[in-house]
């Protein structure tokens, strides 16, 4: 019975002990009370904070040709006195001031005119395309309702507020559910493009969150390249989820992911799995050995570190092939680390035990899975840019709540796949909502 008690004790301290340093637990989730001290398990880079040298910065800088110019004349001479009109000038500074002119919102009327032809036949002219109703507003405004309701994640009223502090625009909070909805409906060609790009990139991160739709529990799915991102919702978590993304059944390059079990039965695929996420799952078998002693998990984190730190600096120098007797040590420390764990928690005596046993196994069993960014410069160590997709979902539930329907979450996350998509090809992000809101999107070019 003690014994028993003791495991109890032992797994409720191992779950009160996650955050997300050492658990896939988002960093929201971290108590604001014994919230962990920022930890970078990558190490110390040897430079120092703030922009390197060569960095271009950002600071702002007069410019050759603005939009107006003032001449201020000095009135008398601080010396004499005297008149200074028709003096010589001998020196001139720039002064520049950014600012934006008062912004109004601007009513453009289009009259139709009837004529009747001498057949007795009347006939009316054909409005301007987009103008389809006799009071409406312009794709510009709603571009910057789009852009404040799913770029900056504000709630329907508080973005409906904002236009109308902003412009003296009043706008209804149906208004932006109306227009986000059909700027939604409008990216069925780009989602489709970027859902086949993805498809056969050679490399793509595959990741999954939660967010709460309609006041339960749903699932955002992410897949995404350096230049592509598609972001989904699903009730479903598992493969019904993955499917509905309509990804990673037809992909045939290599998937970077996490160990959720889901992923691995796309056996199309090849696997690399996140050493991120192993590294904080290292973290926290560290975490229950006593100071000053020796862990096996210590040491297969800093093999894992050091693997990435080579094939960094193999990319960094431009070689065609990381260090392979480096790498080979690395290697054999990360094995050899493994394999004490799978001894030293064999007896599987308790929960805590049970879960460090099935790391080391699994570091062993996949280790070419977690391994194979050595191989390949093109295959990431880690899931971290899937992570920073989604992270903006997690961002709007935070900034503004759950969405209230399913329908509503699946618009919010395509016009979060075309705003992702657009700003890793370098594209402003205003002006690809406003062609969203004229009708004809932008398209990524197939590459």
């Amino acid at each position: 019975m003690v014994e028993v008690l003791r495991a109890e004790v032992a797994e409720l301290r191992r779950q009160l002990g996650q955050n997300s340093r050492n658990s896939s637990k988002p960093p929201s989730s971290d108590s604001p009370f014994v919230k962990p001290a920022p930890k970078s398990l990558r190490g110390r880079s040897g430079r120092r904070p703030g922009g390197q040298q060569g960095h271009p910065g950002s600071t702002l800088a007069q410019v050759a040709d603005p939009h107006e110019r003032f001449r201020h004349e000095p009135v008398s001479c601080t010396g004499c006195g005297g008149d200074l009109a028709g003096a010589l000038q001998v020196g001139l500074q720039r002064r520049q001031v950014f600012d934006l002119p008062p912004i109004t919102v601007r009513v453009t009327e289009h009259q139709l005119i009837t004529r009747r032809c001498a057949c007795g036949v009347t006939t009316c002219a054909q409005a301007p395309a987009g103008v389809i109703a006799p009071v409406q507003y312009g794709p510009r405004i709603t571009a910057i309702i789009v852009y404040l309701y799913v770029g900056q994640f504000l709630s329907k009223k508080r973005t409906a507020a904002a236009l109308a502090e902003l412009f003296g625009t009043p706008v209804g909070q149906g208004t932006v559910a109306a227009m986000t909805e059909r700027a939604a409906d409008g990216l069925d060609q780009f989602l489709a493009t970027v859902r086949g790009c993805i498809a056969e990139a050679p490399v793509a991160g595959f990741d999954e969150t939660g967010l709460r739709v309609a006041g339960a529990l749903h699932w955002v799915h992410c897949a995404r390249t350096d230049k592509y991102t598609l972001i989904t919702c699903h009730p479903r978590r598992g493969r019904d989820g993955i499917d509905d993304a309509g990804v990673l059944a037809a992909f045939r390059g290599v998937a970077v992911h996490d160990a959720w079990a889901p992923y691995d039965t796309y056996a199309d695929a090849t696997h690399q799995l996140c050493c991120a996420h192993a590294l904080r799952e290292l973290a926290a078998v560290a975490e229950t050995t006593p100071a000053g002693q020796w862990c096996w998990a210590t040491q297969a984190s800093h093999a894992l570190v050091a693997m990435q730190h080579l094939v960094t600096q193999a990319i960094a120098d431009g070689a065609d092939t990381v260090d392979a007797d480096a790498l080979a040590e690395q290697a054999h420390r990360y094995r050899s680390a493994a394999q004490i764990g799978i001894s030293q928690t064999e007896a599987r005596a308790d929960p805590v035990m049970a879960k460090h046993h099935a790391l080391a196994r699994r570091l062993i069993d996949r280790q070419d899975d977690y391994l194979r960014f050595t191989t390949d410069p093109r295959i990431p160590a880690d899931n971290n840019g899937c992570e920073r997709d989604i992270r903006m979902i997690k961002l709007r539930q935070k900034v503004s709540g759950c969405l209230r329907t399913l329908l509503g979450a699946q618009q919010f996350c395509a016009i979060r796949s075309y705003q992702s998509t657009a700003a890793k090809h370098g594209m402003r992000l205003f002006d690809t909502l406003v062609l969203l809101a004229e009708g004809r999107p932008w398209i990524p070019a197939i590459q």
